[in-house]
């Protein structure tokens, strides 16, 4: 069984990758760019939607504004990629806002900064999944009402390919980012020609009219519409998530790590600006019409379209309209725009793991996270982030809508935060700086993330107005969840490592104890028995005892006379237990030995047998797994396990080609 677990292991995963090998498993840029920065380049198949879909509220007439908010948006992502481009120079360990936060605004803030990027981060994984799914499920019908399902299962691919290592993954999802980025590019040149010939078609729901809700009757005037388009100006900054994740990722880039980054940075935020107004643009002269609930938002004619109307993504519209009378290119954009969707999940599945790791080191999450895999990466935090996703996707049905309502609250926590600390950063290196040059770079980068700060803080306000009652308090929880969680296990932590320090007192901590007492406990008496029995002599205690326990009296007579039979050389105590119990007489029996003789130590050897079969297990050690889980609790007692192999655990240890050695030696030890 072993070795069939093993080969689907490595058939899956691929061989083991050496330590010294991480060396190279760095990236370049051009695989970079598409690992760290598909999350944010994908936004621009949902954000623009989300604009759309927020002004809805307010009639056709509304949705003109959207290229204008959109303008608003790209000026803060603009501005957010300059800061963290001052972030990577300044902090190119990997921790990111983390670090950023923790070392210029202290623990708390950067426990706070972590726990919102690590909400954010399973966020991201469902929002872009459930897109992704979506845009399945309105090119394949037969997803319809499967969608949850079919973005649990691409869940799981994206986890067993980030299982096989960074670089590997990354240049598997290379070729379908740089196709996306072609085909909204040719979308894009196709779309300004036609508009620039006069000949660019209608979108196919351009005939339909869009009815404004009553509050907004007179269009966005007064509070309620400066409400909306705040709202929807909130919903856009979905396109900044992702950002971040590059100055996580810095020590995966080859060197100049830093310089490299930034570049990374630079590229991200011109590509994704011009594909948000390129689309802004082109919904707006081709008239899409995009609701959240067609069925009482749109009609046709005057009547009330179908409830079972499958309404099809921007993006979807717009290639259907540049490409019409051309149906492979609508289908090539259509399928490249739904691939990226989903492996937009890659920019955290990157992030999320170097995330925990850190704090796994810094002793905020469990150690096991802060452990590389056997193929160089961190897996179990690759494993914890599908899971919440998997949780939030099932949870939520995959609806986009129900799940971006709880999205970007926590990316801009750490947006701001992070501009905050880099901004008492450079405040702190100016007053010790004397080189006029260096000072004017850093009076230069404290004026970015000073102006990185405002827009942040600004958005942040406004997403907390904006979303809190749609959904965002779930996130707001989660994270002060997840912030409590993690300073309850590094108090843990600190307790444990305060209660394992060597005292100060010369030998206080490598005292001998004064006698050791051995117990060989016994249940039949067989081969198992004596081995117990000889490694317990072995150890040359200052006292040794076989104990059995007396529930059946025939059985204890019979194992008393076996035992005087073949002279062994420790005494056999036997223990009453008038009501048939074991664990509580030997327990009672151990515990007084220790009262007698607080300062010796008590050592209880346990035969055990090693089966090849789970289901062996279930039918043997019953009683000893009891016996240690009550005995380890227990001050001064030390238990030791003496196994003896059955012959249905030949041939589980892995290391059969050592197999001669055991030759020479008798059968069971």
């Amino acid at each position: 069984m072993p070795e069939i677990v093993d080969a689907t292991k490595r058939l899956l995963l691929g061989r083991p990758v050496r330590s010294d090998r991480l060396g190279h498993t760095l990236l370049p840029k051009r695989i970079a760019l598409p690992i760290f920065a598909s999350d944010a380049l994908s936004s621009v198949a949902y954000a623009p939607d989300e604009i759309l879909l927020t002004l809805a509220v307010a009639g056709f007439t509304a949705t003109a504004i959207s290229p204008w908010v959109g303008l608003v948006v790209v000026v803060v992502l603009l501005t957010v990629v300059a800061s963290y481009r001052q972030n990577v120079h300044a902090y190119p360990s990997g921790g990111g806002d983390y670090e950023v936060a923790t070392k210029n605004l202290g623990p708390s803030a950067g426990v706070g900064v972590a726990s919102a990027l690590m909400v954010d981060y399973v966020l991201t994984v469902a929002v872009s999944i459930s897109s992704g799914a979506q845009y399945a499920a309105s090119a394949i019908p037969a997803l319809r009402d499967h969608e949850a399902l079919f973005a649990v299962g691409l869940v799981m691919m994206l986890t067993l390919a980030n299982l096989r290592g960074v670089k590997e993954s990354g240049r598997l999802f290379a070729i379908p980012v740089y196709l996306f980025m072609f085909a909204i590019g040719v979308t894009a040149v196709v779309g300004f020609f036609r508009y620039a010939a006069g000949n660019l078609p209608l979108a196919e729901s351009s005939g339909f009219e869009l009815i404004a809700q009553p509050s907004f009757d007179q269009g966005l005037t007064g509070a309620a519409g400066a409400f909306l388009i705040a709202r929807a100006f909130a919903s856009g900054c979905a396109a900044l998530t992702g950002v971040e994740a590059i100055s996580n990722g810095v020590p995966a880039f080859q060197k100049p790590k830093s310089r490299n980054a930034a570049t990374t940075l630079a590229l991200l935020g011109l590509i994704s600006a011009a594909m948000i107004l390129t689309i802004l643009f082109l919904a707006r002269v081709t008239q899409v019409h995009y609701a959240e609930i067609p069925h009482e938002q749109l009609t046709d004619g005057g009547v009330a379209l179908p409830v079972d109307y499958v309404q099809h993504p921007v993006i979807g519209q717009l290639a259907e309209a540049i490409f019409r009378g051309f149906p492979p290119a609508f289908y090539a954009v259509s399928l490249v725009t739904g691939i990226i969707l989903i492996l937009a999940a890659n920019t955290a599945f990157n992030g999320f793991p170097v995330l925990g790791s850190i704090l796994a080191k810094d002793g905020y999450l469990p150690r096991q996270l802060h452990t590389r895999g056997d193929r160089l990466a961190f897996s179990n935090g690759i494993l914890t982030l599908a899971a919440g996703a998997i949780v939030l996707i099932w949870a939520f049905d995959a609806q986009v809508t129900r799940l971006i309502q709880l999205y970007i609250v926590g990316v801009f926590v750490s947006f701001t935060l992070s501009q905050l600390g880099m901004v008492r950063h450079w405040t702190e290196r100016l007053r010790t700086e004397t080189d006029p040059s260096a000072r004017r770079q850093m009076l230069r980068s404290r004026v970015v993330n000073g102006f990185g700060l405002a827009m942040t803080g600004t958005v942040l306000v406004i997403v907390l107005v904006t979303k809190f009652t749609h959904g965002a308090w779930i996130a707001i929880l989660a994270m002060a969840v997840v912030f409590v969680l993690m300073k309850s296990i590094r108090k843990h932590y600190d307790t444990v490592s305060r209660e394992l320090e060597l005292s100060d007192e010369p030998g206080a901590d490598r005292a001998l104890p004064s006698r050791v007492h051995a117990i060989v406990l016994v249940s039949k008496l067989h081969k198992p028995t004596l081995r117990a029995v000889a490694y317990a002599r072995a150890s040359r205690p200052s006292t040794i005892e076989a104990v059995t326990v007396g529930v059946d009296p025939e059985d204890v007579a019979r194992l008393t006379a076996r035992w005087e039979k073949l002279d062994l050389p420790v005494p056999l105590r036997i223990l009453d237990s008038p009501f048939r119990e074991i664990t509580r007489p030997i327990l009672g029996y151990v515990r007084s030995i220790r009262r007698e003789s607080p300062r010796d130590l008590v050592v209880v050897y346990i035969p055990e047998y090693v089966v090849g079969h789970w289901w062996e297990q279930l039918l043997h050690n019953q009683s000893a797994l009891r016996l240690k889980g009550r005995l380890l609790f227990t001050p001064g007692v030390v238990v030791a396990s003496v196994p003896w192999q059955l012959a249905s655990s030949a041939g589980q240890t892995g290391l059969e080609g050592t197999a001669y050695v055991a030759k020479k030696l008798p059968r069971g030890y």
